[in-house]
């Protein structure tokens, strides 16, 4: 495995919090952001494989709205990328609903380096194992779609529907156990289609709390409700022309 360079952003309004980060992955190409806003110019600009995301950003540094969205968009610009989310909140509602969201993994406050280093780390391997596996199924003859290494003449015959389905504008209901695969098929669906060059966006039924599904799925205005500080997208917006995968749909409630 080719040796990668280690890029971390941490995003955190804290400056003493930043100081004991940077100190902490002092062996990672450090990068800093105090706000959404600069976070997502690093995003763009340095392409960070790992990134710790503190949920209580301004202008909402005692709720999780700011936070939350900007895991959003930075998963927008860079699907790939491992997001740690950190919290001070007790709660860990909101770190399973980032979870949910595409968020790696969460840790919450009071920070100690070791441990967060051993989160960090783990994270950073998992995705060189992914990118590896990538370039190996690139190169494998039977890749018959980007992700998908397939010998069934089974899983064959779901990936030609896949590319016949592609072009065509078309709401398509993937089934399948958990971990079969579902995500793979709807970023290959996603990948061939038109739409390629426009947002993927994934979102995970089961870790929504009903009484905020509207809110997350259609976004809200600014003042709408206790910690909305301003105007979010949501999902659906967010995926404006293109593919919007919604995972586990079984487990929405029913009307």
């Amino acid at each position: 495995m080719s040796e990668l360079k280690k890029t971390l952003l941490i995003v955190e309004d804290d400056p003493g919090l930043q100081s004991q980060l940077r100190w902490s992955f002092e062996g990672f190409d450090i990068q800093i952001a105090g706000d959404r806003e600069t976070a997502l110019a690093i995003v763009k600009k340095k392409a960070p494989q790992v990134v710790t995301l503190d949920l209580g950003l301004p202008p909402d540094p005692g709720g999780t709205s700011e936070g939350m969205a900007t895991l959003n968009e930075i998963l927008t610009i860079a699907p790939r990328t491992k997001i740690i989310v950190i919290t001070g909140n007790d709660d860990i509602s909101n770190p399973v609903r980032a979870i949910g969201f595409g968020a790696y993994d969460f840790y919450q406050k009071p920070i100690e380096p070791e441990i967060l280093t051993l989160v960090v780390e783990r994270a950073f391997r998992l995705y060189e194992l992914e990118e590896e596996n990538r370039k190996l199924a690139r190169q494998h003859i039977t890749n018959p779609l980007d992700g998908v290494i397939a010998a069934s003449p089974e899983m064959h015959k779901v990936c030609r529907m896949v590319e016949k389905l592609a072009p065509t504008d078309i709401t398509t209901l993937l089934l399948g156990e958990s971990g079969t695969g579902k995500e793979v098929l709807a970023r290959a669906l996603h990948a061939l289609s038109p739409r390629a060059n426009k947002p993927f966006i994934a979102v995970n039924s089961a870790a929504i709390p009903e009484n905020l599904l509207e809110s997350e799925l259609f976004g809200y205005e600014k003042g709408a409700f206790t910690g909305a500080t301003k105007t979010t997208k949501g999902k659906f917006e967010c995926a404006d022309g293109g593919t919007f995968f919604l995972d586990e749909i079984g487990d929405l409630p029913m009307p």
